[in-house]
């Protein structure tokens, strides 16, 4: 596909070790109808902020100052010239035809670079590989190491209100008339904090979540701040289930857990020979972006309904069954 005299091909490559996605580019014939979609989709792994606006696309890199607009139609550099932000060092009008001898000259006394399908090639690289800078996004200072999240359970209340009665149980398990037994199920409830990278490999902004770690099985839920009310303990006399995990062993299954859940697909741009080769890469938080705090022993209320084909684990706040690959959450007869 044509993109201004590079081509970027549609075939792709996958590493096993990093699970890249790679597109390369080589230099082919001048930009095609087509192509505008691959400029954008460069522009954006090169790390420019991207803004359609009436007068076309928009593209500003704030770690070297850089500006891109690519002109819808022919425009006069005058016209566009307001597009560019007042701080942009090096601005660069890119039109999909030759603009001109007159343009050229009013945007040469502003200072402007132009682009068009017979110099768009040439410049591409230029255009898109950053210099290395200290504290750039392709060589980013080292992250400052997080702190966890404080106490969010208050003191004496770590029992989960159920929301679902005995009669909502039998109707999501299908049967009727038969027992349903309220059991409370012991979860590690873990706060953390992460900091996922951004779109191009670079710091995000930390985030404060929950991660509940049951017990028993061992499968790792994440619960959304507000949709489980806690009650006293007192207050639910229902029997309660012992732990099979410790709150090491329930760490030890959390951090994975959350490293996945937090892993972004990040696009990189490099340059190999006579080639621009976007680089699709998944990167988990590093060591100094995941803050785990300390586990509390919180219990969950699960119905379990006796049918006539066996028994049925029904979560007493969100209606979710036990998941068939679960151990059986045993229960008193």
């Amino acid at each position: 596909m044509g993109v201004g005299g590079l081509s970027v091909s549609t075939a792709r490559a996958r590493d096993q070790c990093d699970d890249r996605e790679i597109s390369a580019a080589s230099a082919l014939p001048p930009m095609a109808d087509d192509g505008a979609p691959q400029l954008r989709r460069l522009l954006d792994a090169a790390g420019y902020r991207l803004d359609d606006r009436p007068a076309g696309l928009r593209a500003v890199r704030s770690r070297d100052h850089r500006a891109v607009f690519v002109v819808d139609g022919v425009r006069s550099p005058v016209d566009v010239e307001r597009e560019f932000p007042s701080d942009a060092v090096r601005r660069t009008l890119v039109y999909a035809e030759d603009p001109g001898p007159i343009a050229r000259q009013l945007a040469a006394e502003r200072g402007i670079e132009v682009l068009d399908p017979g110099s768009l090639g040439p410049g591409l690289g230029e255009l898109l590989l950053a210099p290395a800078a200290a504290g750039s996004e392709s060589n980013p200072p080292p992250s400052p190491g997080l702190t966890p999240p404080g106490a969010m359970f208050p003191e004496g209340e770590r029992t989960i209100r159920p929301r679902l009665g005995p009669a909502d149980a039998r109707r999501l398990a299908g049967v009727d008339g038969l027992r349903a037994i309220l059991r409370l199920v012991p979860f590690y409830v873990v706060p953390y904090r992460v900091r996922p990278a951004s779109a191009h490999g670079g710091m995000g902004r930390p985030s404060d979540h929950l991660a509940a770690v049951n017990a028993i099985s061992g499968r790792v839920e994440f619960w959304e701040p507000g949709e489980r009310e806690l009650v006293a303990d007192a207050r639910v006399g229902e029997p309660r289930m012992a732990p099979i995990l410790d709150e090491a062993e329930a760490l030890g299954l959390a951090g994975p857990a959350l490293r996945r859940l937090h892993t972004v697909s990040v696009d990189h741009l490099e340059q190999h020979g006579g080639a621009l080769v976007i680089e699709r890469r998944k990167v988990p938080p590093g060591p100094d972006d995941l803050a785990i705090g300390p586990p509390v022993l919180v219990h969950v209320p699960y119905w379990y309904v006796e049918g006539r084909d066996g028994r049925m684990v029904i979560d007493a706040v969100s209606g979710a069954t036990a998941l068939p690959e679960e151990p059986e959450l045993a229960a008193d007869p």
